[in-house]
């Protein structure tokens, strides 16, 4: 079944963010993102200047869909955790709800105890924003956020 693209409020976005904001600090780790099933970032926190947050988001879906496809050869619904170990740099990668995916970068500065421990409890919360901002956006009378964008509003955008 294909994911609809997901809308997303400001006070679910500030929820999101807060969540991502303490798990830097709390898993002592060097950065955070969540990212959509699609590769689109949806919220990041830390050390992210020297980061093209970007590619790593695009690549972390794309390695979410292969190790599906490998879970499906194997008959397992899912691997919803996964690490990989560098010589500097770790990355603890977490599917969160089958919507959308957590990674924690971190170093020798932290562990993946601590990190895995973390993430449980981020996992928790972020699932019930999400859970929250679906039952939200399937509300009977709430209108799309575009609703009131006419054609010809469109096209007066694109006149000169």
């Amino acid at each position: 079944m294909v994911n609809p693209q997901m809308v997303m409020y400001e006070e679910e976005f500030n929820q999101i963010q807060a969540v991502v904001d303490r798990l830097v600090k709390e898993a002592n780790a060097k950065v955070v993102f969540i990212v959509d099933k699609n590769g689109q970032l949806i919220a990041q926190s830390g050390d992210i200047e020297n980061l093209d947050s970007t590619s790593l988001a695009s690549l972390t879906a794309g390695n979410i869909a292969a190790t599906g496809g490998m879970a499906k050869l194997l008959r397992e619904n899912e691997f919803a955790t996964q690490f990989h170990e560098g010589e500097k740099a770790n990355i603890h990668i977490q599917l969160v709800g089958k919507r959308v995916i957590l990674v924690v970068i971190f170093d020798a500065r932290s562990s993946l105890g601590l990190v895995r421990l973390r993430v449980k409890k981020a996992s928790e919360e972020l699932n019930s924003i999400f859970e929250g901002l679906l039952r939200k956006v399937q509300e009977p009378g709430r209108d799309s956020p575009f609703a009131e964008i006419t054609d010809e509003d469109i096209d007066n955008l694109f006149n000169d």
